[in-house]
């Protein structure tokens, strides 16, 4: 009788690792979000393009939207990290809200490129995911150096050099979460109309509320998502923040 009842129990626990094993060796699959409620910036397109073509060259599975009622706890279960790209304002109400805090805490990640900063000014937890809030920018977008802080992550262990010019819109911050690590800073006597002084952050990470959170301020052009080096950047931080790089 007992050998009867036990191989029931052999077969579900075979099937049920075999289940397993066959998810954790799925491509991860990766959800870009550029939903809008304030300024749109023209570029959001041409990042989605430039993440796609990342996915298809990385084994990355990616979905874009711009509908906030898929963030749900079912449907984000699906996704090893959510991309907030260049989204702007009030994006969530506060069952998606829940929903997107229940899945950081199950382990999920994040991604914010340049406007995630301009999101959700109202929403406490949300900056301090995100690690930042917007506060002003120069016009235009300015020549500035930016320098390489921290060499030792996926998103920037691949630069050669400290100091890395190029041309983008160039954010100044509030509300700085002093957990984050930063990974590369602005030198602000490069250009005009930087306030945020000697330690300006740029891009940075964390580890928050169980998940994982990259942000980088870079993104406002068309040609940032050409840029080998800024799409090396963006890469390292999706792979960051989905777990397959430390």
């Amino acid at each position: 009788m007992m050998k009867k009842s036990v191989l029931p129990l052999f077969v579900c626990f075979l099937l049920l690792t075999l289940c397993c094993n066959k998810e954790a060796e799925g491509t991860p699959k990766i959800l870009v979000f550029s939903k809008t409620e304030g300024f749109k910036h023209a570029s959001i397109p041409t990042g989605i393009a430039a993440i796609q073509k990342l996915g298809a060259e990385n084994n990355l599975e990616v979905d874009t939207t711009k509908n906030a009622e898929l963030f749900t706890d079912e449907n984000l279960k699906q996704y090893a990290a959510v991309v907030f790209l260049s989204t702007t304002g009030d994006v969530l109400n506060r069952e998606q809200e829940a929903a997107f805090e229940h899945y950081i805490q199950a382990g999920g990640g994040y991604v914010g490129i340049h406007a995630a900063t301009d999101t959700e000014y109202d929403w406490e937890w949300y900056g301090r995911l995100v690690g930042a809030y917007f506060q002003s920018h120069p016009p235009g977008t300015p020549e500035a150096d930016f320098i390489i802080k921290d060499k030792n992550h996926p998103a920037t262990e691949f630069f050669v050099d400290t100091v890395w010019t190029r041309t983008d819109e160039l954010y100044n911050f509030r509300s700085l979460n002093p957990d984050v690590k930063v990974l590369m800073t602005v030198d602000e006597s490069t250009y005009e109309g930087g306030e945020n002084g000697d330690f300006h952050p740029m891009s940075w990470y964390h580890e928050f509320d169980g998940g994982r959170a990259f942000y980088t301020a870079g993104g406002h052009t068309d040609e940032s998502f050409s840029e080998e080096l800024f799409l090396k950047h963006i890469l390292g931080g999706i792979q960051y923040a989905i777990g397959t790089k430390d």
